[in-house]
C-alpha cells in the first residue's frame, strides 16, 4: 500500500486554503458484483492528482478498496452529472476520469525526447532473403529461410505422411495433390503447367463426389487426387492449371468449380491478375510486400519498414519522428555505422513497440491460406481497399495506428508503455494450416498453441531488453483479440495490461465459455496459464471490434435517426440456439443466454412453430438474416447485446446504429465499460432478469430514453478505427491518386476514434495507476503541471 501526495491543480484561481483538510479515513470495500454494476464503477481503485490529500490504494482480484478523498477541487470544476459522468470531449466518462482528463489531459504539452537512430550491420545483408533489424543487427528471415543470414532454406511439406490409405496423409489446410511451395507450404500447379502459379487449394486438387443427400451437397475425397482434370489441357473436361482465362469466361472451355483464387496477391476467377499483398500499414511506402512480409528497402527495417536506420534520408523519415534535430556520434564498436541522436517534441504517453521477430507477426500474414484471415482489408484487380468483414481485424487496426503514432518512440526509457505485438487473430485462424503448425502437441486446442506463442514472446523480450523487469510487466500491453481473450494468457505476462473483446471477470462464467471445443480453454494446465481471470478492469481495457466501413449507413447518417423514426421498442438478430433452423447445435452456446431470450420473446418460429411465451409486435428476436441489418437496428430504440462463443459485435452494431444497448451478459465487460459512464447510454439487464426484459425497458420514460440515445449519437465515433481508415486512404492517394467514398465519408468525421479514445486512457492510466508509484520518475518530463502528476510514495 502506498500513500499518494495529490496536490492543487496550479490553474486553480481559488485563494489560499483557509484551513487544513482532515482527511477521515473511510474504507469502502466493494465486492466484486455479478455483474459490473455502476456501484461498482463508481468506486474508483485510482484517486485524482490534482488534489491536495492524501489517498491510500489497495487492491485484490475481487474487490478494490480506496481511501477516498474529502475536498476534490475537481468535483466543483468540472461536476458529475445524475449518472456520475463527466463529459470530456463529447464522451460521458466515469466521474474521477473525465474530470482528470478534463483537467489535466487537456492541457499536455509536447515534450523534448531523444531518439536513437541505430546502424548495425546485418551478416551477409541477410543473403536477400530477410530484413536487418538495426539495432540488434539480426536478420528477420522471410517465410522458408532461416540462420543468421538467413541463408538456410527450411522445408515446410504441405502434406502429413502418407498412409496405406490416404496418399497425401491425413487433412490439412495445405493437403496438396500438385506442386507444394516448401518454403510457405502452399499449393501450385508448379512447372510444366502454363500457369504454374496458380493455387491448387484444398478440394480444387482432389475428386468431388455429390451426395444424394442433403441435395446438391458436395464431399472431397481426400485419398483421390484429380490430377486428370486439373492437368487437362481438353477444354471439354474441366481442368485448372491449362485454362485460359479469357476462353473460360467466354464460356469455350470447362474449369473445376472447386478450384478458387484463395491466396493473398492474386485477383480473378483463375488468379490471373497479381495485386497487392496485405502487410502491416503496407510498409510505409519504404519497403515491398511479399505476401504478407515487409521487405524493406536498404535503410529500413520493422514489420512496417517504418524504422529508419542511419543510412535513411532523413527528409523520408515517418511524422512520428518530424520535426528532428540531428546529432551524429562517433562509432561505437565493429559492425556500428555512426548512431544519430535525433530531438523529437513529443506528447505523453509514450509507446515503444517492439521489433519481435516475424513469427509472432509477418510471418503469419506471409503464410496464411486465405486471403481473409486476419486482416481487415484485401486488394482488388486496381489495387483499390476492399474493407472486410473480419471482425478480428480490429488488432491489425489497432496494430497499424500504433506504429504511425506521433505517441510512438524508439526510446525505450522515455517510453511509458510498451506494445508487444502478437498477433492471436493470425494464429488461431492459421491452427490448422500446415503440418508445421501442428496442434498435435496441445491436444488439438487451439488456446493451448496460441499460449505458447505469447509465452515464446515474452521470453524474447525478457532476454533482449531491459524494460520488462522494471515495473514485472505492468508497463506493458498486450492485444488477445479471439473470442475469450486473454483467458488463455500465460501466467507470467498476466501482470500487464490486456486488450480485448472479451471482458469476463469470471465472477459468475468461470469457465471456458466458449462451445467451440478448440478453442477451449479449461483444459490448459495451471502451471501454464495460472489461476488468473480472463479480465481485470482494473488493469486491462476491452476495445470494440472491427466493423467494416459502410458508405451507405455512414451518408444515411443511421446513427442520428430521431426517436419518433425508432418504432421497434427492442430488437436482436442472431443465432439463436437448436430450437431455431440452422442454429447451433450446442446447448452452451452464448451461456444459454440468448436461447432463453428466444424462449420468452422470439419473434420468428422456430422448429415446433412457436414464437416467444411473450411475443409482442414491437419486439423482435429472430435467426433470420436480415436483408437490411443496419437500418432494423437503426429503426429501433434499444438492442440486444448478447455473447456469442464469447465476444460478438452486437454493441459495436448498436452504437454505430444509434441503438441504446442492452446489455446481458452478467460479470462481463464491454468496451471500455471501465472507463465510460456506461449508465450515461446504456442498459444492463441481469441474465435472471430476461423474462421481466420488456417490462423494464417499458419503464424507462421518455426523458432518460432521450438522454442516453443523444450520448449514444455523441460517442458512435469511438466504436470506430477511424484512424486506421484513414492511414489507408492517405496510401490509396499517395499511391494511385485515387479517394474512394469510403474514405471521402470518414475524412469528414472529426469525432475521437478508437486509437484517440485508447491514448486518453493511457494518459490517464500513467498518471492514476497506483502502481507507477514505484516507477515515478522526477526527472522525466510530463508535459503537464506537477499537481497532475504522481511526485511521492
Amino acid at each position: 500500500m502506498y500513500s499518494v501526495q495529490k496536490w492543487r491543480c496550479s490553474w486553480s484561481l481559488v485563494a489560499t486554503i483557509a484551513s487544513i483538510i482532515v482527511l477521515v479515513s473511510v474504507v469502502h470495500l466493494f465486492l466484486f458484483p455479478v455483474v459490473p454494476s455502476f456501484d461498482y464503477f463508481s468506486a474508483r481503485q485510482v484517486q485524482y492528482k490534482c488534489v491536495p490529500v492524501n489517498a491510500s490504494v489497495d487492491q485484490g482480484a475481487d474487490h478494490v478498496r480506496v481511501n477516498k478523498p474529502q475536498d476534490l477541487d475537481l468535483d466543483h470544476r468540472f461536476p458529475s452529472d445524475l449518472h456520475n459522468g463527466v463529459v470530456y470531449r463529447n464522451a460521458p466518462w466515469k466521474a474521477e476520469i473525465g474530470q482528470w482528463l478534463s483537467g489535466c489531459d487537456a492541457i499536455a504539452t509536447e515534450v523534448n525526447i531523444i531518439e536513437t537512430i541505430g546502424g548495425r550491420r546485418c551478416k551477409n545483408d541477410c543473403s536477400v532473403q530477410g530484413v536487418c533489424n538495426h539495432e540488434f543487427g539480426e536478420c528477420r528471415c522471410f517465410h522458408g529461410f532461416s540462420g543468421e543470414d538467413c541463408s538456410k532454406r527450411l522445408n515446410f511439406s504441405c502434406n502429413y505422411p502418407k498412409t496405406p490409405e490416404l496418399a497425401y496423409g491425413r487433412w490439412v489446410v495445405s493437403i496438396c495433390a500438385a506442386h507444394c511451395d516448401t518454403t510457405r507450404a502452399m499449393c501450385f500447379c508448379g512447372e510444366g503447367t502454363k500457369y504454374p502459379y496458380r493455387p491448387v487449394a484444398e478440394s480444387c486438387g482432389f475428386q468431388v463426389n455429390s451426395l444424394a443427400k442433403p441435395e446438391g451437397a458436395k464431399v472431397t475425397d481426400w485419398a483421390k487426387a484429380d490430377l486428370d482434370n486439373v492437368f487437362t489441357t481438353n477444354g471439354s473436361k474441366p481442368g485448372w492449371c491449362n485454362v485460359d482465362p479469357d476462353a473460360a469466361y467466354d464460356s469455350k472451355v470447362l474449369f473445376k468449380e472447386e478450384c478458387d483464387c484463395k491466396y493473398d496477391g492474386l485477383w480473378g476467377r483463375f488468379c490471373e491478375v497479381p495485386v497487392e499483398s496485405v502487410c502491416i500499414n503496407q510498409c510505409s511506402g519504404h519497403g515491398h510486400c511479399r505476401g504478407g512480409f515487409c521487405q524493406c528497402y536498404n535503410g529500413w527495417y520493422g514489420t512496417d519498414c517504418s524504422i529508419p536506420s542511419v543510412v535513411s534520408a532523413i527528409g523520408e523519415w515517418p511524422k512520428w519522428l518530424k520535426p528532428a534535430h540531428v546529432n551524429i556520434t562517433s562509432n561505437e564498436v565493429t559492425g556500428r555505422l555512426a548512431n544519430l541522436n535525433a530531438a523529437v517534441e513529443k506528447k505523453r504517453p509514450l509507446i515503444y513497440v517492439y521489433d519481435l521477430p516475424p513469427e509472432f507477426n509477418s510471418l503469419l500474414l506471409e503464410g496464411r491460406h486465405f486471403k481473409f484471415e486476419c486482416v481487415n482489408r484485401i486488394y482488388d484487380e486496381r489495387n483499390a481497399t476492399l474493407w472486410t468483414e473480419q471482425l478480428y481485424g480490429s488488432q491489425m487496426a489497432l496494430y497499424e495506428s500504433i506504429l504511425a503514432s506521433p505517441y510512438r518512440t524508439l526510446n525505450g526509457e522515455e517510453a511509458d508503455f510498451f506494445f508487444v505485438p502478437v498477433l492471436d487473430s493470425c494464429i488461431i485462424t492459421r491452427a490448422d494450416d500446415a503440418p508445421h503448425l501442428s496442434l498435435e502437441n496441445h491436444i488439438g486446442l487451439r488456446s493451448s498453441l496460441t499460449l505458447e506463442f505469447y509465452k515464446k514472446a515474452h521470453e524474447h523480450i525478457i532476454e533482449k531488453y531491459p524494460y520488462w523487469n522494471r515495473s514485472a510487466g505492468k508497463d506493458h500491453i498486450w492485444s488477445f483479440s479471439w473470442d475469450e481473450g486473454a483467458c488463455y494468457a500465460p501466467k507470467e505476462i498476466w501482470n500487464s495490461m490486456m486488450l480485448v473483446h472479451w471482458g469476463n471477470t469470471n465472477s459468475k462464467h468461470n469457465h471456458s465459455t466458449t462451445a467451440y471445443w478448440a478453442d477451449n480453454w479449461d483444459k490448459i494446465s495451471s502451471d501454464r496459464r495460472g489461476n488468473h481471470s480472463c479480465f481485470d478492469p482494473t488493469k486491462d481495457l476491452v476495445l470494440p471490434a472491427w466493423k467494416r466501413p459502410d458508405v451507405t449507413s455512414l451518408s444515411a447518417k443511421l446513427w442520428s435517426r430521431s426517436r419518433e423514426n425508432r418504432k421497434t421498442l427492442f430488437y436482436f438478430n442472431g443465432n439463436l440456439g437448436p430450437a431455431y433452423t440452422s442454429g447451433r447445435p450446442e446447448a452452451t452456446y452464448s451461456m444459454g443466454i440468448r436461447q432463453r431470450l428466444a424462449d420468452e420473446f422470439g419473434s420468428t418460429p422456430n422448429k415446433e412453430g412457436k414464437r416467444g411465451k411473450q411475443y409482442a409486435d414491437d419486439v423482435v428476436v429472430t435467426p433470420l438474416r436480415s436483408g437490411n441489418y443496419n437500418d432494423d437496428i437503426a429503426n429501433s430504440t434499444f438492442c440486444g447485446v448478447l455473447p456469442g462463443d464469447g465476444w460478438s459485435g452486437r454493441m459495436e452494431d448498436s452504437i454505430l446504429q444509434g441503438c441504446i444497448p442492452v446489455v446481458i451478459q452478467d460479470g462481463i465487460f464491454l468496451p471500455y465499460e471501465n472507463m465510460l459512464s456506461y449508465e450515461s447510454f446504456a442498459v444492463r439487464i441481469r441474465e435472471d432478469e430476461i423474462p421481466n426484459l420488456i417490462k423494464i425497458l417499458r419503464k424507462i420514460n421518455e426523458t432518460e430514453i432521450e438522454f442516453k440515445l443523444t450520448n449514444v449519437q455523441k460517442i458512435w465515433q469511438r466504436f470506430l478505427y477511424r484512424n486506421s481508415i484513414l492511414l489507408e486512404a492517405e496510401r490509396q492517394k499517395t499511391d494511385f491518386g485515387r479517394e474512394e467514398d469510403w474514405a471521402v465519408q470518414f475524412l469528414e468525421q472529426s469525432e475521437d476514434d478508437v486509437f484517440t479514445t485508447f491514448i486518453q486512457i493511457l494518459h490517464y492510466k500513467l498518471h492514476n495507476d497506483p502502481w507507477r508509484l514505484e516507477l515515478a520518475d522526477l526527472k522525466k518530463e510530463y508535459g503537464l503541471p506537477q499537481e497532475c502528476l504522481i511526485r511521492t510514495k
